[in-house]
């Protein structure tokens, strides 16, 4: 069906009467002139002929100023309704930037590679996974920082989170404060749809808030934190002296991210590798959804250049008549 998105512009139709009535007619000025008495004769025929010359102008000028008046109301063509799939579920993913996540201690189609990398590997699939829900995107390291509010749109999403880099928000590690960003951008969202995923590699070094009241915080506002702690077991790093045993993972603070997990309700999991990451956003994939009234999507497409293309037209036929004719 054909919508007009600003009817009320048609009430424009009426502005050349107004003009008319308002500003005086324009007499042309007499000026002297010789008359011939044979002359006279003719005189009925021009009269016409100079009629139907003024009038066509007028009446295509007038068909102009109605296709203009018309595109100005914004006509548009609704399409047939499409349900949306909307779960209600708001989900707010929390990552590390610090310089820590440049550690490579993860492999991906046999290439080692650092942990932000991984990171964007296997939540990009979660991203795109996630249709029904709202998503959003905290990026965090000395500051934090909300990258993405609560959207629909998982390409944006996926896309900033691929664009962000390691340091971007400084080297450091500010667990409380991505925490209650997290909070402050989902207290106001429905009870039992808030979750807040929090990944990182390391423990709480800035910030002005500690992770713990942060957690506080975050159950009093009912928003579910799952904590996933990045990095690998201790392994063997040949160099030029021999095989050593190393800890990447040494920093992490499991006893915090814990703790944050069952404060909030929500779970901790530990991924040492890009198949245990996997394995944790499958499992996340199971959170309850919470039922919301169906909404629809009517797809619209715009129509006013149809009457505003023809109404130039019109205008620049009239234009040019008016230049031969002079």
């Amino acid at each position: 069906m054909i919508h007009f998105e600003w009817p009320w512009m048609i009430a424009a139709l009426a502005l050349p009467f107004i003009i008319r009535w308002l500003l005086p007619a324009y007499l042309p000025v007499e000026q002297a002139a010789l008359k011939v008495p044979f002359l006279e004769d003719f005189s009925d025929a021009e009269t016409r002929a100079a009629s139907r010359t003024e009038q066509w102008p007028l009446l295509v000028a007038a068909i102009a100023w109605l296709l203009l008046v018309i595109a100005c109301t914004r006509p548009q063509w609704l399409g047939e309704p499409i349900e949306q799939a909307v779960s209600g579920r708001d989900l707010m993913l929390a990552v590390d930037l610090s310089g820590s996540m440049e550690v490579k201690d993860f492999v991906i189609n046999n290439k080692t590679v650092d942990r932000l990398t991984a990171i964007k590997w296997v939540a990009g699939d979660f991203i795109n996974r996630r249709a029904g829900d709202r998503l959003g995107l905290i990026l965090f390291g000395t500051q934090a920082y909300l990258q993405t509010p609560l959207t629909f749109d998982r390409k944006t999403v996926a896309t900033l989170l691929d664009e962000a880099v390691i340091g971007l928000a400084g080297d450091n590690t500010a667990i409380g404060d991505a925490i209650g960003l997290g909070v402050k951008r989902l207290k106001n969202q429905e009870v039992n749809s808030r979750v807040l995923i929090l990944l990182t590699d390391g423990a709480n070094t800035a910030g002005e808030v500690t992770p713990l009241k942060a957690a506080e915080l975050a159950a009093e506002h009912q928003l579910k934190i799952y904590t996933i702690g990045i990095g690998a077991d201790e392994m063997l790093v040949r160099s030029f002296f021999g095989s050593h045993k190393v800890n990447p993972s040494q920093d992490l603070d499991e006893a915090t991210l814990t703790a944050i997990a069952e404060k909030t309700g929500g779970v901790y999991f530990r991924a040492r590798n890009t198949d245990e990451l996997e394995k944790i956003y499958r499992l996340l994939d199971q959170l309850e959804p919470v039922e919301k009234d169906k909404q629809y999507f009517r797809p619209r497409t715009e129509l006013y250049y149809w009457p505003l293309s023809v109404a130039l037209m019109l205008a620049a036929g009239i234009a040019l008549s008016r230049v031969r004719w002079r």
